[in-house]
């Protein structure tokens, strides 16, 4: 019976700050986790347009009657309607100009099954630069017992964010690759990720001129290629938090970028499309690209490609 009602509980305070967020349930299902425990996958498209969807995945027991999870939860509802506008929800950019999509992500995390004192959350990205490219990394993100400290809760609402950024830095890092078969490679999520001094998660140091030069490419890759030109959101906080940056200082990029020409601003002046001007500049933004993608081959014997150790 405890089960049910935190069940339904769950439920009610999801659909609540869904429809706040201007989200609606198209579906929702009993799951497990990875170690076994109940959850309950929830579907969520922006209402009235269900074409675009997403899916969040919370424990039963997930406290969302708490302050603090109900405004974490509320907080990334309202961001997750933000990117269900984007025409590809799901992408993303790595800082080298690697264009990506994610799938197959299994929450909360579950502790490692081989011994170590971690937390681990499984899941896949795959290149998306709009050739229909069979790459794909299967990810195995792993926080440590100190890092665990810094995090609330093991869930989505709480850690998708970092988890998410922490995998385009170890792209960043050449320490993840992109193959057509292989098994889980690790995302080692450590301290080294969070300031204690300013309490807040640390990737990459950048620069205004760096961080236009990132906006720009999202505008190409995720808007100009992979979206038929669509307006995509450029204040991302997600993006912010990756280039250690503000949605402020994102926001003096991106209209650095409209006055230079090289994005159209949407009636919601978060969202861009790229110009023709930006679109011209398609051999430099796959030169990028090509350049990201010999950095993460490896250079050792190729017999031994792909055979990272699953986790």
């Amino acid at each position: 019976m405890m089960n049910v009602n935190s069940r339904s509980s769950l439920q009610s305070h999801v659909v609540s700050l869904a429809s706040a967020a201007g989200l609606e349930i198209v579906s929702s299902a009993e799951a497990t986790s990875f170690a076994g425990a109940p959850t309950t996958r929830f579907q969520l498209a922006l209402i009235g347009s269900s074409d675009r969807q997403t899916q969040l995945e919370l424990s039963d027991s997930f406290a969302s009657d708490k302050p603090e999870f109900a405004q974490q939860l509320k907080i990334f509802l309202s961001e997750t309607a933000q990117r269900l506008r984007n025409p590809v929800p799901n992408a993303m950019l790595t800082l080298g100009g690697i264009p990506l999509t994610t799938s197959n992500f299994e929450w909360p995390f579950h502790e490692s099954t081989a011994g170590a004192d971690t937390s681990l959350v499984h899941g896949q990205v795959h290149l998306a630069d709009g050739t229909g490219s069979p790459l794909f990394a299967k990810i195995a993100a792993s926080m440590t017992v100190t890092f665990r400290e810094i995090v609330a809760a093991p869930e989505q609402p709480f850690a998708e964010s970092f988890i998410l950024n922490a995998v385009r830095k170890t792209f960043d890092q050449g320490q993840l690759e992109l193959v057509k078969s292989g098994n889980r490679q690790p995302v080692p999520v450590t301290t080294r990720f969070y300031s204690p001094r300013t309490q807040k998660f640390v990737f990459n140091d950048t620069t205004e001129p760096q961080r236009k030069a990132h906006l720009a490419a999202k505008a190409f890759w995720l808007s100009g290629v992979l979206g038929a030109e669509a307006p995509v959101w450029l204040l991302d906080p997600r993006d912010a938090q990756y280039l250690n940056a503000s949605v402020a200082d994102l926001k003096v990029s991106l209209e650095a970028l409209a006055r230079e020409g090289a994005v159209s601003l949407d009636h919601d002046p978060a969202y861009a499309s790229p110009t023709p001007a930006l679109v011209a500049k398609r051999p430099e933004f796959e030169a990028h690209l090509a350049e990201a993608l010999a950095f993460i081959k490896p250079t050792f014997n190729e017999e031994m490609r792909g055979g990272h150790t699953n986790m």
